[in-house]
């Protein structure tokens, strides 16, 4: 692989403002004498290497250890606690930590350097390196550097100099971050390592070549403002300066011959041949061939960019002013700002702005990172440990096919930004795929692949990957040059001298100049009520005041306002992933900076998708959310998105855009990042303001939410933030609650609820009165088909006593000669209307109820008594039935008669969890029991240990108690219903006084006492759970049975710590029963492995019996009646199918193996994938458990 070269080695401008050091040579020369052919192990030496180290550098040396971990900011062997993905944690220890400096992991590999075995070594100190990174307590915030060493031979450093999260990377790239022992000669290696110890921030490339960008833009700005006041069109000054700049940077990089555009100028500073020279270089510039000008060869540029070779005659001034810019170092222009400078230098409107603030580069990549490097990272984490295994198998082809194969994914990858600007996102994402590219092109060298030939061959991340929006057409242009520049700088970086295929230059059409967000058939001027134009403020032209000297808007400079027609959305280019920062404009501004025309086309194209009382920016938001929402991750389609919005996104206005994304049933959207307040630089003007970042992803998700703790000036135009960190389920106001979405069905619950019946027919309805009238006419056989029957009225009111026929089990020729009675009723009732329903199978079983529900009558068999609550009800209530009843199909039956069954789930416990999980509200605003997302993911408390006999005998009672209380009552008055006592009892609890009707309730019902059992039971089963701290604080309060949205703070601090221990308790179940252990609800009904025979006759639920704990509770994975998977084919599936495992908190190999078929062959290679993550540092192996490493 060539080597970097002058021409565009950063370290010339990274350590220019550095004090050089004061090393001593001979103290530098023993160092390296007594290392060179050291031994003996980690442990014994890395602390005295290190330790000379510092003596040889002249830096302080590391600092006694003290008990309090919040002193130990420069220490050997630092205590950090390392979280594992399932739960838990483990203590580590850092070899070497300095407090916003770096982590220093040591190892003795005692292996051959630059060996495979030795980069898998490095690779894994690396990995366990970033994991004591997220191990450090968030106050002390993420050192900018990483330091990994094989003690007494080599370091490696790696950087992220935004501190937020973000990916480490081999600094300064990918090409020198390695320094070996014999390096520490040089002046330069001393020079960076004293600083990685004492100033590491200033190492931050892009810090330190903003300072050269502002200077060329300046001097840009000062030649265009020259020009115009020539009468030169802005277009034309724009389009020769930015020929003029590209060429300038194309001889400092060596694209053209060193400093020949220069010294043209100086040529020509008093010829008057200029204007033509210029031209005639930039016609061959742009076909290729040799050049008369330079009399040399020149690459073919192309492009478009020189297409156009108009140059501009300059005056003497002007020719200086451009040759002190050509005499600027543009190897070291930063493009994540100069396309905003370059911008700002260009528009006589926006000139005013140079000297005003830009966005820094690392907030840029505080969004880039979340929304599309880290997704690429961890796929390629995944790539890599693929890799091994397969290097370790000997398959070494199959190894560098996978390599490959996910380069060559990397360079198609298509990355959008719709309000592009001048291309600093683009550009900054350019940057960090170019690195991560970097790193799977130094794995193939390492296996023996060619780098220069997957280049050369046009096999690379370029910027035809790299598409934008924008409407401003001079900005369209920047941000094309800005790829480029970005592009090339990292293509000397990487391969030195070695020049790019042409055209250097290619016109990809990848940034489009339009509307992001309506398209249209015309537009026509507004006119007034006089029909004169309509105009407004153009938004960019300012003047000085004559009262305060200051820049105030330019009233006079004024712009048409436009009538759109046939406004429709604007469609997006397809792209794998979306992120930029559409333009600030609250709505109270939109017709003042848009025109009325224009927001009423917008309004009209998004109408009953974004909000009127939305701001500007919420429109790109809703647009990338609803495709990546809608293509759920499949190939064409984005994965992910990442705006920056003001921080108003969290107000009520701005979420009503996210909510329905969010809470969408079927395809919902999460946020897997955030940060709701950040200071941020507006790029339109420099003002200093507050905005906020989400990323969004299809699908149910976990999420990081960075929160600000503390914010440092840096003398800069960045501020410093250090960020609070905490992981969860992100909600539409940027907060983390419970992820109750992420709780899983346990096999446990499974199985004992169901729907009651659809009739599909009110003909098979017997009323009190009907029943009575055909009663004496039927026999015993008949009578058999002739159940109760119940619906949401009957449960919540007084029941009717109506009567069902129930023909289930007959067929339609055997019901003449054995229910005579009854197929003539149905006949007469049920036919006419069945036989022309749409359903065929309602057509052809006319008899049968259209859902007869064979599941329901099974799990209630036997049963004298089962649980039932209506599906959608005001207030969460649940009554006993008798098992001959046969409910409707809005009610949700529980196939047992356990009174401590029924006691827990009447607890605000569980109803907090039905009206969190519920979700969907049903008719009248009412919540709905979904018995898959409300019951079965229900973690039960354990019960069934001896010491708990009482409590859960007292919870049955309890319960029965309560429901024995409200029956009574209502059987002694007529018009008492549920609902009535539940809303009386809900008014008590908010302390409200009742009116009359009330009172009669109150009094009729005994809701005191009711009130009184309850409170009761919320406590007994609090403490079942071990969770009596969380009683104190809500039992007895409102919104025990019904959504209360008026809580207070304190109440819903303490509810959402129930459901946050709930979700824990459920997949802490669920990792217990991937191992094999359920805790049966109704064990002889459920385990297929119960001494029972006799399924459905005996109702005993786990909580009633302890002598049966072991047949109640375990079943082995293997005999279970869990799908089993098949184990995938390609290593990169099988490393994803076993960290996926790990994540579900399944932590050995024969556990994962049980969850597929064939584990003969499957076991072997599950383990080869765990001893491939484990070589890399990706999980840990402690006491025979592997845990992944957060």
């Amino acid at each position: 692989m060539a080597s970097s070269t002058a021409s565009i080695d950063t370290s010339v401008l990274l350590f220019a403002n550095l004090p050089e050091p004061s090393v001593n040579p001979d103290s530098v020369e023993a160092f390296i004498a007594r290392w060179k052919d050291g031994g003996g192990t980690e442990r014994a030496n890395y602390q005295l290497f290190l330790n000379e180290l510092c003596e040889v550098l002249n830096l302080d040396k590391p600092e006694p250890a003290r008990d309090d971990v919040r002193d130990n900011s420069y220490v050997f062997e630092r205590r950090v606690t390392e979280a594992f993905t399932e739960g838990g944690n483990t203590k580590r220890f850092i070899d070497l930590y300095k407090r916003s400096s770096f982590v220093c992991e040591a190892k003795q590999s005692g292996l051959t350097l630059a060996s495979s075995r030795w980069d898998k070594a490095m690779r894994k100190a690396f990995n366990q390196a970033e994991g004591y990174v997220r191990a450090l307590p968030a106050d002390e915030g993420r050192p900018p550097f990483i330091i990994v060493t094989d003690v007494g031979r080599h370091l490696e450093l790696y950087s992220e100099f935004s501190r937020s999260g973000g990916n480490y990377t081999a600094y300064p790239d990918a090409n020198s971050f390695r320094i070996k022992l014999e390096d520490l000669r040089k002046p330069e290696i001393q020079q960076r390592l004293i600083a990685v110890w004492t100033n590491p921030m200033e190492l931050d490339p892009s810090r330190l070549s903003a300072r050269v960008t502002r200077d060329i833009a300046d001097q840009l700005a000062k030649l265009a403002k020259s020009l115009e006041a020539d009468n030169h069109s802005p277009e034309q000054t724009s389009g020769f300066l930015m020929r003029c700049l590209f060429t300038m940077f194309a001889e400092d990089v060596g694209l053209l011959p060193h400093r020949s555009f220069t010294e043209l100028l100086m040529e020509l500073e008093q010829d008057d041949s200029f204007k033509d020279m210029l031209e005639d270089l930039w016609k061959t510039m742009n076909s290729g061939g040799f050049s008369a000008i330079l009399r040399k060869k020149v690459l073919k540029f192309n492009g478009g960019l020189f297409a156009e070779a108009e140059a501009i005659e300059l005056n003497r001034e002007q020719r200086q002013l451009l040759i002190e810019a050509a005499k600027s170092d543009w190897r070291f222009v930063e493009p994540a700002i100069f396309g905003t400078l370059l911008e700002r230098a260009l528009d006589p409107r926006e000139r005013h702005k140079l000297g005003a603030h830009y966005t820094p580069r690392s907030y840029v990549e505080r969004l880039v990172m979340p929304t599309i490097i880290d997704p690429l990272r961890e796929e390629w984490e995944n790539v890599q440990a693929a890799a091994v295994a397969l290097e370790d198998k000997g398959k070494h082809k199959n190894a560098v096919a996978e390599i490959r194969a996910f380069h060559h994914r990397l360079c198609n990858i298509r990355v959008l930004d719709p309000a592009c600007g001048s291309g600093n996102f683009l550009y900054v994402t350019l940057e960090h795929m170019k690195r991560l590219e970097g790193d799977v092109l130094n794995l193939l060298h390492e296996l023996g692949e060619s780098q220069g030939l997957l280049d050369m061959a046009g096999i690379t991340v370029d910027p035809h990957q790299f598409l934008g929006i924008e409407i401003n057409p001079r900005a369209a242009k920047v941000a094309e040059m800005v790829l480029w520049i970005g592009y090339l700088q990292w293509h000397f970086r990487t391969y030195g001298n070695s020049n790019p295929p042409e055209p250097v230059l290619k016109d990809f059409h990848n940034i489009d100049n339009r509307d992001a967000l309506i398209n249209y058939d015309s537009r026509s001027e507004l006119l007034d009520e006089h029909g004169q134009p309509v105009t407004i403020w153009d938004g960019l032209t300012m003047k000085t005041s004559p009262v305060t000297g200051e820049l105030i808007p330019d009233d006079s400079a004024r712009t048409a306002v436009y009538q759109y027609h046939n406004p429709k959305q604007t469609r997006w280019p397809d792209a794998d992933f979306i992120v930029g920062n559409p333009p600030f404009i609250g709505k109270l501004n939109l017709r003042s900076a848009l025109g009325d025309g224009y927001v009423d086309a917008l309004r009209k194209v998004f109408k009953g998708t974004v909000p009127d009382s939305a701001d500007f920016v919420m429109f790109w938001w809703h647009i990338a959310a609803e495709k990546v929402r809608q293509g759920q991750g499949k190939d064409g389609e984005p994965r992910q998105f990442g705006f920056i919005t003001t921080n108003s996104l969290r107000q009520t206005f701005n979420r009503r855009v996210l909510e329905p994304h969010l809470n969408d049933l079927k395809k919902p959207l999460s946020l897997v990042f955030a940060i709701p307040d950040h200071p941020w630089v507006d790029a339109s003007d420099g003002a200093q303001v507050r905005i906020a970042m989400t990323v969004g992803v299809a699908g149910e998700q976990q999420g990081r939410l960075l929160t600000s703790l503390k914010e440092s000036d840096t003398q800069t135009d960045e501020i410093n933030v250090d960020f609070q960190r905490r992981n969860g389920k992100l909600f539409a106001d940027l907060k983390i609650g419970a992820d109750v979405a992420s709780a899983e069905a346990l096999r446990s619950n499974l199985g004992i609820t169901s729907m009651g019946v659809m009739l599909a027919g009110s003909g098979f309805i017997l009323s009190k009165e009907d029943f009575e009238k055909i009663v004496d006419r039927l026999g015993a056989n008949e009578l058999a088909h002739i159940r109760g029957y119940c619906n949401g009225k009957d449960l919540a009111a007084r029941s009717r006593n109506a009567k069902v026929i129930d023909l289930f089990g007959l067929e339609e020729n055997e019901l003449v000669s054995k229910v005579p009675h009854l197929y003539q009723l149905v006949r007469n009732r049920v036919y006419p209307e069945r036989s022309v329903n749409r359903d065929k199978g309602f057509r052809e079983k006319w008899w049968l109820f259209g859902r007869p529900r064979p599941a329901l009558r099974e799990m209630t068999n036997g049963l004298s008594s089962f649980i039932s609550t209506g599906e959608t009800a005001k207030h969460r209530f649940f009554v006993k039935l008798d098992g001959g009843v046969l409910p409707d199909h809005m009610i949700i039956v529980f196939g047992t008669d356990s009174v401590e069954i029924q006691g827990i789930i009447s607890s605000r416990i569980h109803i907090g969890w039905a009206l969190a999980a519920g979700g969907r509200l049903g008719v009248g605003n009412d919540p709905r029991y979904n018995k898959s997302r409300c019951f079965d993911t229900f973690p039960f408390p354990d019960l069934t240990a001896a010491n708990q006999t009482e409590l859960a005998n007292r919870i049955g009672q309890l319960a029965e108690q309560i429901d024995q209380h409200r029956k009574t009552q209502q059987a002694a008055h007529d018009k008492l219903t549920l609902t009535g006592i539940y809303n009386v009892l809900e008014k008590l609890r908010k302390a409200e006084p009742l009116n009359a009707k009330e009172k009669t309730i109150y009094d009729d019902g005994l809701v005191g006492i009711l009130r009184e059992l309850h409170d009761e039971l919320d406590r007994a089963v609090f403490e079942a759970y071990g969770w009596s701290d969380l009683a104190d604080k809500l039992v007895g309060l409102p919104g025990a049975t019904t959504p209360y949205p008026e809580k207070s703070e304190a109440q819903a601090e303490a509810e959402e710590e129930l459901l946050k221990r709930l979700v824990a308790l459920n997949h802490q179940r669920a990792t217990e029963e991937a191992k094999g252990q359920i805790r049966w609800l109704r064990p002889e009904y459920q385990n297929p492995d119960y001494q029972h025979s006799d399924r459905g006759k005996d109702s005993a639920s786990a909580y009633e019996s302890t002598a049966q704990t072991e047949a109640d509770v375990t079943v082995t994975p293997a005999d279970a009646k869990a799908k089993k998977h098949t184990w995938p084919k390609s290593m990169l599936e099988q490393i994803s199918a076993v960290k996926s495992a790990l994540l579900d908190g399944l932590d050995t190999a024969e556990a994962i193996t049980a969850l597929y078929k064939s584990p003969k062959t499957t076991g072997p290679k599950v383990q080869e994938a765990l001893d491939s993550l484990f070589a890399l540092g990706l999980v840990n192996l402690a006491d025979g458990k592997y845990q992944l490493v957060m």
